[in-house]
């Protein structure tokens, strides 16, 4: 059981090191960053996937640091919920990588790209697997510097603009968490999560209790986007290059934001109905303001960005409900938003890579002279607003049924409401972007390369039968995990301190 335990700290070393070898050979020829790139985030997916046949074969498994039991030493923990987001995070970081062999050839030093771009998902993957809450807090805040880097790496006015809008509001964000945790540690004198869940049980909810998930609440809320904690991502997310955009709204804000206050809330503090209440009132706030105000936007990555706004509040609602339905709907939907919007950043990449341009009423007719790039959008498009049978339907659908099940008939009527608004915006893209009449400036447009339109394709066949997740016997081995993981609560601590001692 110790060999295969050994698994789980690959997932921060693989990526660290492949950071480490590309900044120091990298360099010599752009081929050799390309290669060492690839392989890195070929072997990190492979083993995500791996994870998910492991953990269901033996269990939670746990990994003590330099052999230090926890509460002193550094535990590290694979369990349900590690393998769920494990596999969204290094699956669309490989679609990445491949789409970024051709993207960043227009951008100077790729090795220092992908350099960043490693520590970037060693830090989301160290986040995930982490079961020492100020070692939580360190990988986040390597996520977070290595992405304020990337926002910023055109090197454009505005892209440095943004990147530091980002990094400010980030910060203050990570100081929220940082004093939250200060405090748990001064109230509980541990660090290990495991151990922190089982002290708050046997003492009352205090006040200090209270005021630190408000700290965290809004720590994680701004690094999740969730309204109106989202002031940074519309900017962020149009200035960055497109392959950045695809991972900042596919698995950034669900590792850093999403997937800490399902850690957070549910295992360590405990899910209470004050907070259950905050985090669906939120989710419908930031399903409604996010779609309204994608609905008003000409620039293409800037619609985008607060559409993933608004699919985040689908996310933080149905887990909110702190229902079994609930839960599994939010977690289905977590992932297939990670696929379906990184899918559509990277095919906007494509489109302002053929075009030069992200406006979308310089547009129109792409689908004469784009036909992959157009059946990508529609692929995206019609799965992001719910259209049967792609897998944003029914993620989608098991919330409103979730929503409706727990009488919060209120809250399924928005999330009904935001969907209709969804599908006009994308159709407002196809209308302005693929249909109609070619305009002159458009008919000799460059064609997308091989490695932009493989990793695309990826994206799209699983984006296609992502509905698969829910057959029987399948929903057993990768989403019930997580979801069970998650029901469990500060229950679920006591397995996981056995394993570590």
């Amino acid at each position: 059981m110790s060999n295969i335990s050994s698994i789980i700290p690959l997932f921060t070393a693989i990526p660290l090191g492949g950071a480490f070898v590309i900044s120091l050979i990298g360099r010599k020829a752009r081929w050799i960053s390309d290669l060492l790139a690839i392989l890195t985030a070929l072997v990190i997916c492979v083993l995500s996937l791996l994870s998910v046949r492991i953990y269901n074969m033996y269990g939670v498994l746990t990994y003590s640091v330099g052999g230090w039991i926890p509460p002193v030493g550094i535990g590290m923990v694979l369990d349900g919920l590690t393998t769920f987001m494990l596999v969204v995070v290094n699956l669309v970081a490989f679609c990445v990588v491949i789409y970024s062999i051709n993207y960043m050839e227009r951008f100077t030093s790729k090795w220092k790209f992908y350099t960043l771009f490693f520590l970037m998902v060693a830090g989301m993957n160290g986040v995930i697997i982490s079961g020492d809450i100020f070692n939580f807090f360190v990988f986040l805040e390597i996520a977070s510097v290595a992405s304020y880097a990337l926002v910023a790496f055109g090197t454009e006015k505005h892209e440095l603009e943004a990147a530091f809008k980002y990094a400010v509001m980030g910060t203050i964000g990570s100081l929220f968490i940082l004093l939250g945790i200060a405090l748990l540690y001064g109230y509980t004198s541990t660090l290990n999560m495991a151990d922190m869940a089982n002290v708050l049980a046997q003492k009352n909810t205090t006040n200090l209790t209270l005021m630190v998930s408000v700290m965290f609440l809004m720590g994680f809320g701004l690094k999740a986007a969730i309204v109106p904690f989202h002031g940074w991502l519309p900017d962020a997310h149009p200035s960055a290059p497109a392959p950045i955009s695809a991972m900042l709204s596919g698995v950034l804000i669900k590792s850093l934001g999403i997937y800490a206050i399902c850690r957070i809330f549910f295992n360590v503090i405990g899910i209470s109905q004050p907070i259950s209440s905050i985090l669906m009132f939120l989710g419908a706030l930031s399903m409604v303001v996010g779609g309204l105000l994608a609905l008003g936007q000409w620039d293409l990555k800037r619609l985008l960005a607060y559409s993933s706004i608004s699919q985040i509040g689908y996310i933080v609602l149905a887990i909110g409900l702190a229902t079994p339905l609930g839960i599994l709907a939010g977690l289905f939907h977590l992932f297939n938003h990670s696929i379906f919007k990184s899918l559509l950043f990277l095919n906007s990449g494509s489109v302002e890579y053929i075009t030069g341009t992200r406006d979308l009423k310089k547009m129109g007719g792409l689908s004469q002279n784009a036909p992959f790039t157009s059946t990508i959008n529609l692929i995206g498009s019609m799965s992001i607003a719910g259209i049967p049978p792609f897998s944003g339907f029914w993620s989608k659908l098991f919330i409103i049924v979730a929503v409706v099940q727990a009488g919060r008939f209120g809250y399924a009527f928005w999330a009904i409401l935001v969907s209709i608004l969804t599908l006009a915006m994308y159709l407002k893209v196809t209308k302005y972007a693929f249909s109609g009449s070619l305009k002159e400036s458009l008919k000799h447009i460059k064609k997308v390369p091989v490695f932009m339109k493989l990793s695309m394709a990826i994206l799209a066949v699983i984006t296609l039968i992502g509905g698969l997740l829910l057959v029987p016997g399948v929903d057993e081995l990768f989403l019930k995990p997580a979801a069970d993981t998650m029901l469990q609560g500060v229950r679920y601590s006591t397995g996981i301190l056995t394993g570590l001692k």
